[in-house]
C-alpha cells in the first residue's frame, strides 16, 4: 500500500491519471467523459502530493478550489492555478453519473487536459523534489 504522506505516492498516482488520458486519447473511440475525469483526479492529486509535501492535512474532498485555498495557505506558489481548478472540480462527481451532468464536448475535454497539464508542471515545479 502507499503512503498518503510521501507526496510521490501523490504525484505517481497523477502520472497514472494522465497516462489514462493518454490512453484514452488513443483509443477509436474517445470517452469525453472519462478523459475529463481523470484530467480532475490527476490535479486533484497533484494538490495533494503538495500538501503531504508541506505536512500538511490531505483533505478528502474533490474541491480543487478548497485544495488550492489550502496549497496557497500552505505556501505555494500557486495562485495562477484558480481557473483551471475551477473549470476542473465539477469533472470529479457529476460524470460519473447517467443525467447528472452533460457530457463534455471534445474541446471542453481537451481544455479539461490542458488543465491538468499545467497544474501538473506547476506543481511538480513547486514540490522540488527528486
Amino acid at each position: 500500500m502507499s503512503n498518503p504522506d510521501d507526496p510521490r505516492t501523490w504525484v505517481a498516482k497523477a502520472e497514472n491519471d494522465l497516462l489514462n488520458i493518454h490512453n484514452n486519447l488513443t483509443a477509436d473511440r474517445v470517452p469525453w467523459d472519462t478523459v475529463c475525469f481523470h484530467a480532475q483526479q490527476s490535479a486533484e492529486k497533484m494538490l495533494k502530493a503538495f500538501l503531504a509535501w508541506r505536512g500538511q492535512h490531505v483533505s478528502r474532498t474533490h474541491d480543487l478550489v478548497a485544495l488550492l485555498a489550502e496549497a496557497v495557505t500552505a505556501g505555494g506558489p500557486l495562485e495562477t492555478l484558480e481557473s483551471d481548478c475551477r473549470l476542473l472540480t465539477p469533472y470529479a462527481v457529476l460524470l460519473r453519473y447517467p443525467g447528472a451532468a452533460a457530457e463534455p464536448s471534445e474541446q471542453e475535454a481537451r481544455e479539461a487536459i490542458v488543465a491538468a497539464q499545467r497544474l501538473y508542471r506547476e506543481v511538480l515545479t513547486a514540490l522540488d523534489i527528486p
